[in-house]
């Protein structure tokens, strides 16, 4: 999985403008199944608190969450 997309999956959700996985897709060029992939693994692998917001048409986070590197 590409960083920089997990990255602008994270500014898109931090803004809440990622719109339909479809639209998402769309504006990362990749596939709606692989925006699929990358939520999912986002939420299991790296604890990311996102929910879809029917009323926003956006992936949210359902609290207060950074996407950061660790240096160690």
């Amino acid at each position: 999985m590409d960083v920089r997309i997990k990255i602008r999956i994270d500014a898109l959700i931090s803004r809440q403008m990622t719109g339909s996985p479809k639209k998402l897709a769309s504006k990362l060029g990749i596939t709606e199944r692989t925006v699929y992939n990358y939520i999912a693994f986002m939420k299991h692998e790296l604890n990311a608190p996102i929910v879809y917001d029917y009323q926003k048409l956006s992936y949210v986070y359902s609290e207060e969450w950074d996407f950061k590197f660790n240096n160690k």
